[in-house]
Formats: structure tokens, C-alpha cells, sequence
């Protein structure tokens, strides 16, 4: 017994540690893949989705606190690959693992499920993990540029907001992806594999065609990811948003198609606002669809539960040697 305990307690440091780095490792690919499309604002270098806030909510979210040190050691790896280690810098990375962490307490703190099956879930994460935890990264970096002298007074705000969308963006679109793929269990059932093959195949074709066409068509990616949320509900519609968001970003930070021609600013505020709008659309409407489908199969149960039991009553009186009450009723109408 001792032996067995002892087992277990080494064991658990050493998971731990694995975890940690995997974390970490997760989160220095996620965001050297972030950095590879930049835009710049008033001088300051932003991404336009940060992939390892997504990363580190939907980690914390599995693991729990615990997996916390390998958000920061992440962030350090990435922060030491594009930059000197300063003061600046650790604040930084301060900013980018607090930001993460407060996101996943706000939304264990409101119920959040990780199945993101209910409408509250969605919102949840929208409003709380992306939105409100996102504020402390942005405005943690954003001043250190300023305090820095890097940033003047009148170009905080663009920074600042540019910087907040980025984060909140790599939520909204990577950690329901990564939510998703951590419930994946197999045996995969490949139910409406043709329906499947066949929105991925007019997605490939549509969205690059809307990501660099002239005209302007970015409003054709709406209706696929009514029809992925529709039928898939949050596999479908976050996969598609999930591409859609990677080829309208290279198209903007490659000046093409409905990008070609603006200001940076302009590009900035463009893209974001389709890939908010987007994330939202799809986030929302897969929450309620799937929040009806549920209702829908519990209401279903209920009413055969119901069936059921009335079927039980029913045999039970056949068994005393009575019938339903209106063979009694002729029965008596008869005798008399």
C-alpha cells in the first residue's frame, strides 16, 4: 500500500510538469502562428487575432488553475523571441497571463459549461472570457507603451483598441475550436458526410473568392455559416468561422481585394468588424440551436417517460380485471 501511494505521489508532479510544458508549448506555437500577420497602428505592431488567448482560456477551461505557470511560461518564450527582456516586457507578460486567467474565473464564476450547448454559455463567453478579461492585457500593454515612450498620448486609444480586439478575437474564434476538440471521443460517427464534404467544398471556393474579390462580397460567408450552425450547430459554424477569419485576415494584411486601397487604421477597423461580427454570428446562433435541439429531445423523453407509464397503468388494471373507464362504464350501462 505504501508503495502504491508513493507511486501516486511522484506520479503527480511529474504529470504536472508534462502538462506545463505542453502548455507552453501550445501557446509559443499558437503565437508565432499569430505573429506571422501583423498590422501596424499609430507605429505599434499588433496582430489582428492572437491566437494564444484563445489558446490559454480553452486550456484553463480543460485543466483548470493549475496549467496556469504554463500560460506564463508560453508568453515568456514568445515575448523573449521578438524582444529584449525588460521591465516593459514582463509587464507584458503579466498582462497576458492575468487576462486569461481572471476570463476563466468570470466564467466559472457564471456557470459556464464547456459544451457550449446552452445560449448562456455563449454569451458567457462572449461578453465575459472575450470582452471584459481582454481589457486588462490591452490596457496592461498598451500603457507600458506609453510609460515606455514608445506610444504618444493621442495614439493610445487606436493602440489600445486594436490590441483588445486582437485578444478578444483569438477567443471568440480559437477556444471554441479547441472546446470542441477536447470532447472529441472515438469512435467518430461520420453522420451527413456527403452534407459535410460538400459546405467545405463550396467554403473553400467561396471564401477565398470573397477574401480577395474587388466587389466586395464578404456577406457570402454569412449564409455558410448559417448553414454550418443549422446543421452542424458548433462544429460546423466555428470551423467555418475559423477559416473564414484566417483568409480574410491574410487578404488584409496583404492589402487585397476590399482592403486594397485603405489606411492601415481603415484595414484594421474592416477586418475586425467583419471577424467580430463574424465569431459573434456563429457563436450565438450554434448556442441556439443547440440550446432548441436539447429542449427539443427532452421534451421528446418526457412525453415517451409519459407513454410509458401510462402503459404501465393501463396493463396494471388489465391485470386486476378491470379495463379503462369506459369498458366499465358500458360494462355497468349494460347490467342495468
Amino acid at each position: 500500500m505504501a508503495a502504491v501511494v508513493g507511486s501516486q505521489d511522484l506520479r503527480t508532479p511529474v504529470v504536472l510538469a508534462l502538462q506545463t510544458l505542453a502548455v507552453a508549448a501550445c501557446y509559443y506555437v499558437s503565437g508565432k502562428l499569430g505573429l506571422l500577420r501583423e498590422l501596424v497602428v499609430e507605429g505599434a505592431v499588433v496582430t489582428p487575432i492572437w491566437p494564444p488567448t484563445g489558446v490559454s482560456v480553452a486550456f484553463l477551461l480543460i485543466f483548470g488553475l493549475r496549467c496556469w505557470p504554463g500560460i506564463a511560461l508560453g508568453a515568456f518564450f514568445v515575448i523573449l523571441s521578438i524582444t529584449s527582456l525588460t521591465p516593459s516586457a514582463l509587464g507584458v507578460l503579466a498582462g497576458n497571463t492575468a487576462a486569461p486567467v481572471v476570463g476563466y474565473l468570470l466564467l466559472r464564476r457564471a456557470g459556464f459549461r464547456n459544451d457550449l450547448a446552452r445560449l448562456r454559455d455563449g454569451l458567457a463567453l462572449v461578453f465575459l472570457g472575450a470582452f471584459t478579461a481582454m481589457l486588462i492585457s490591452s490596457t496592461v500593454g498598451a500603457g507600458l507603451l506609453i510609460v515606455t515612450d514608445k506610444l504618444d498620448g493621442p495614439s493610445f486609444w487606436a493602440v489600445w483598441l486594436a490590441w483588445w480586439v486582437g485578444d478578444a478575437m483569438g477567443v471568440l474564434i480559437v477556444t471554441p475550436v479547441l472546446l470542441l476538440l477536447a470532447r472529441i471521443r472515438p469512435p467518430l460517427r461520420l453522420t451527413r458526410w456527403k452534407e459535410a464534404s460538400g459546405l467545405a467544398l463550396i467554403a473553400c471556393c467561396v471564401v477565398p473568392l470573397a477574401a480577395h474579390s474587388w466587389l466586395s462580397l464578404l456577406f457570402l460567408v454569412y449564409p455558410l455559416l448559417i448553414w454550418a450552425a443549422l446543421r452542424f450547430q458548433l462544429a460546423g459554424s466555428m470551423l467555418c468561422a475559423l477559416f473564414a477569419s484566417i483568409m480574410v485576415t491574410v487578404a488584409a494584411t496583404d492589402r487585397a481585394g476590399p482592403f486594397d486601397g485603405l489606411s492601415r487604421v481603415e484595414v484594421m477597423l474592416k477586418l475586425q468588424a467583419f471577424n467580430g461580427a463574424m465569431a459573434l454570428t456563429a457563436l450565438i446562433l450554434s448556442a441556439v440551436i443547440t440550446e432548441q435541439i436539447h429542449t427539443r429531445r427532452s421534451v421528446e423523453r418526457a412525453c415517451q417517460e409519459l407513454v410509458e407509464v401510462l402503459e404501465h397503468l393501463t396493463a396494471g388494471e388489465s391485470a386486476d380485471g378491470r379495463g379503462p373507464p369506459e369498458e366499465d362504464g358500458l360494462a355497468r350501462r349494460k347490467d342495468e
